[in-house]
């Protein structure tokens, strides 16, 4: 991408309804734009970055051998009132009727949905276990949306929903789900702390909130050490009942717990060069909650023996658009965004300092070519230090500068966005070190 062909509108000053990190260097960054209260537009610069986060997600709920659907935003209101959580669900959800008088409403979460799919394809305990997920856009209508896509009104969800025979394999499925939550957040260079949490309008007996460290969060989190130094990836094999056993069981001995749940005799257990304290973001919520939506819904399936059996369910969400603010607040300093490299909008920036100079340009041209859709090419008639600030502010793992005394010689200077660290190299071994 052409950075003066591009809808790229940085800002040098910080709008003022922005009043933590995110918000500002979203905005600062030309990433978003709020259209109205709680509701934005994402822009080139952020929906890549919004991609790169789905991809994550669906990769790693691919391999824990969830199936992807996708389910429509609006929903019949006559299925919330078989489950009972039409009236209780509150002003949150935002109600509707269309022409013919029918009541409908702008979905905040699909657990009854997914049981009417269920009940209506799936008859036999031979179908069973499935876990099937989407990543869709959700309405709540918070009564005083703030802090940006971290809390707004629309947002990007990835919901899971599992159903199982019994108690025992939906414990599995619920394990399966958590190991590849951990997996996904630490493929985004984010440290993520499980919690057991209250299950809220969700319901169900069994549920952890996952907690993202970062120094501008709105939680205070204590926790144990261990949490820092565990590769989910290479420790534990979703296809292992006994690793996902040994994994759930790490995972609910070390300790754990925000400000309000904290528990100091706990917290005194935990040997002292473990302790941890921090600041900490939800980002997702998982939950198992049995027969509550099949049963009052009507699913069953045949059981072996021919009898009905109610399957038991759980759901799974992580806040997609969120964990794009979450980055940003795990990780940002005073001239912007930091990305990590699997989440970043581009590799790379290429820096011309010296448009229409023939060197600069003919290794700015073959780097971008090269590059293939993953660098922003800024060649906009502006000063360095504007190049510099904007490269710092979008936050690119990389920036590429392209000087004429250097490209008289073949060479370009490479910056790393994360330490500051600068190199001089030949243009032809950009890529190679990048």
């Amino acid at each position: 991408m052409r950075l003066s062909r591009s809808l790229i509108p940085t800002l040098k000053e910080t709008p003022a309804e922005a009043q933590i990190a995110s918000h500002r260097l979203m905005l600062r960054a030309g990433m978003v734009r709020q259209t109205a209260a709680g509701i934005y537009a994402w822009l080139p610069l952020g929906l890549r970055v919004l991609a790169n986060i789905a991809r994550i997600t669906r990769e790693e709920q691919d391999a824990a051998g969830a199936q992807e659907l996708l389910m429509p935003t609006i929903q019949p209101a006559e299925l919330w009132r078989e489950s009972g959580r039409y009236e209780d669900y509150g002003k949150e959800m935002l109600r509707i009727r269309d022409r013919h008088d029918r009541e409908l409403l702008y979905g905040p979460t699909n657990e009854e949905m997914i049981t009417d799919l269920f009940r209506q394809s799936v008859k036999s305990y031979r179908e069973l276990p499935q876990i099937v997920y989407h990543i869709q856009w959700k309405f709540r209508d918070e009564v005083r949306p703030r802090f940006g896509v971290m809390r707004g009104r629309e947002f990007l969800m990835k919901d899971a929903y599992s159903f199982d025979l019994d108690h025992e394999a939906a414990v599995v499925s619920y394990r399966r789900m958590m190991l590849a939550y951990m997996r996904t957040f630490q493929r985004m260079g984010l440290k993520a702390i499980p919690m057991l949490a209250e299950s809220g309008p969700i319901g169900g007996d069994l549920s952890h909130e996952f907690i993202i460290l970062a120094p501008t969060g709105e939680s205070q989190v204590f926790y144990d050490a261990a949490f820092e130094d565990i590769d989910y990836s290479g420790e534990f094999s979703q296809s292992s009942e006994a690793d996902l056993e040994r994994f759930f069981d790490l995972m609910t001995t070390c300790y754990g717990a925000t400000d309000d749940k904290h528990d100091a005799t706990a917290w005194e257990r935990v040997a002292p060069d473990r302790r941890r304290e921090g600041r900490g973001i939800e980002v997702g919520h998982i939950f198992h909650f049995g027969t509550k939506y099949s049963k009052p819904m009507g699913l069953t399936v045949a059981g072996a023996d021919g009898r009905p059996v109610i399957p038991e369910m759980g759901s799974y969400g992580v806040g997609v658009s969120r964990l794009v603010g979450a980055v940003i607040e795990a990780s940002h300093d005073e001239a912007g965004i930091i990305w990590p490299d699997s989440v970043a909008p581009f590799r790379a920036a290429i820096l011309n300092l010296k448009l229409g100079d023939a060197a600069c340009d003919h290794i700015c041209e073959q780097l971008y070519a090269d590059f293939a859709g993953q660098a922003l090419y800024d060649d906009r008639e502006e000063r360095a230090g504007v190049k510099f600030a904007d490269a710092d502010l979008m936050g690119h793992p990389w920036q590429v500068v392209v000087g004429p005394r250097g490209a008289a010689n073949g060479r370009v200077e490479l910056k790393r966005r994360a330490t500051g660290e600068r190199q001089e190299v030949l243009a032809a071994d950009v890529l190679r070190l990048i």
